[in-house]
């Protein structure tokens, strides 16, 4: 079995060359990175992470709690987390919690007891001050996705101004009779994304001078067959058929669209429709929406955890971090029909 002596010699490098090249810590040039790496190819060498770990007192390993993983956001955030520890060279270690005391207690001691982890990313987690306490009381860089968190950096999208953003192009096309199709308020997500959508969604209308009642907002669950069946009862009823809807995500808007078209109605002349997130099957429906690529939102959280591992001295922001969210326009979206 070749070693890190084999490696050097090859490479024609020094083994702490070849240290630095293979665990992604320090200072080592594109080109003599390139050649470890081969060298370590062609002699089937593999860094031993036991051994890495005894000498820096590092796992290599960055947990990940998580309360869905069967979701496409979830799988995006996943998808940018795992990339960037990649290429960093870390593992990682994922939690899936749900919201049951006991589940969390378990993972939250799970992380205070092993301690196999050398950071920790929250994904959409209110984590309560006593979780919070037991995550920082480990000493180890932290980072949150989704909404503020007390004592942790936390970045996302501003759910509020996401919405209001997307009623607004709803509102300079020309509709006036514009529906939300948006969560339930009494079955809260995490961070209240539920009622600060309908937030954002009720500025817009209240500053365009057009009254909010109760039929302006429907309630379904955050999926493309929630949304074809709200979909289907609004659009049926000639009477009370909005010109325009504004879905509080992407799966939803779909939904509704596709409701539309089994009902006859034309997407846009007949029924405009906006939602959030820019779902990778939001062009094949050609779906306007407000972008938030959760996948960079995981990119940013692993390069602040990490930043904090290697750079001796820097802290993250000590502020929640609002992440840019833009506009996203297809053909689903037209002035309406005169």
């Amino acid at each position: 079995m070749s070693g890190i002596e084999d490696v050097a010699t090859l490479a024609g490098v020094s083994k702490a060359t070849v240290s630095r090249a293979l665990s992604g810590r320090g200072y080592v040039s594109a080109e003599t990175r390139t050649r470890v790496s081969a060298a370590a190819a062609t002699l089937g060498y593999v860094v031993s992470s036991s051994a890495s770990s005894l000498v820096t007192g590092r796992t290599n390993n960055v947990g990940v709690i998580i309360p869905e993983i069967n979701q496409w956001f979830f799988g995006s955030i996943i998808e940018g987390v795992e990339r960037a520890l990649l290429d960093r060279g870390y593992d990682l270690m994922l939690y899936n919690t749900t919201k049951t005391v006991e589940e969390r207690s378990r993972v939250f001691e799970y992380f205070l007891v092993r301690k196999r982890v050398d950071a920790v990313i929250a994904v959409t987690l209110e984590i309560t001050a006593p979780e919070a306490e037991r995550l920082l009381s480990l000493g180890k860089p932290i980072a949150g996705i989704g909404g503020p968190l007390v004592g942790i950096p936390t970045l996302s999208i501003d759910d509020i101004e996401a919405a209001r953003l997307a009623t607004e192009h709803l509102l300079l096309l020309g509709h006036r009779d514009i529906v939300h199709v948006g969560g339930d308020i009494d079955e809260q997500m995490d961070f209240h994304v539920h009622s600060k959508r309908l937030r954002g969604y009720r500025e817009a209308l209240e500053a365009a001078g057009i009254r909010y009642d109760s039929d302006s907002h429907v309630a379904t669950p955050f999926d493309i067959p929630g949304g074809y069946r709200v979909g289907k009862q609004l659009l049926g009823d000639p009477r009370r058929r909005p010109t325009a809807v504004f879905a509080a995500c992407d799966e939803v808007g779909i939904g509704v669209i596709l409701a539309a078209r089994e009902l006859g109605l034309s997407v846009p002349e007949d029924l405009s429709v906006i939602g959030i997130d820019d779902h990778p099957l939001s062009e094949m429906f050609g779906l306007t929406s407000i972008g938030q690529r959760p996948d960079l939102q995981g990119e940013q959280a692993v390069d602040w955890v990490i930043r904090q591992l290697e750079e001796p001295g820097w802290t993250p922001p000590s502020k929640h971090t609002f992440v840019p969210a833009r506009l996203v326009i297809r053909s689903s979206t037209a002035p309406p029909r005169r």
